[in-house]
């Protein structure tokens, strides 16, 4: 993963790639996350455009303009 985030005893974990357009980057990217064995949000953040609320085991998958306008 590549960040972690901490705020009142909250975490919240940010994966960022370019793309994740097939299996094996899927693998890298998204294993990485399910490797943590807690229940904090997990947020994988690339370019690509996505339907809304697009995720994966629980793990979300956010365009980056998307992760940038939100506030945590």
């Amino acid at each position: 993963m590549d960040f972690v985030a901490q705020k009142n005893g909250e975490k919240l974990y940010i994966q960022i790639a370019y793309m994740v357009d097939n299996e094996q980057t899927a693998a890298r990217e998204f294993g990485n996350l399910l490797a943590i064995p807690d229940n904090f949000p997990k947020i994988i953040v690339t370019m690509e455009n996505l339907l809304a609320g697009s995720s994966y085991k629980g793990i979300e998958h956010i365009h980056l303009l998307d992760f940038l306008n939100r506030k945590y």
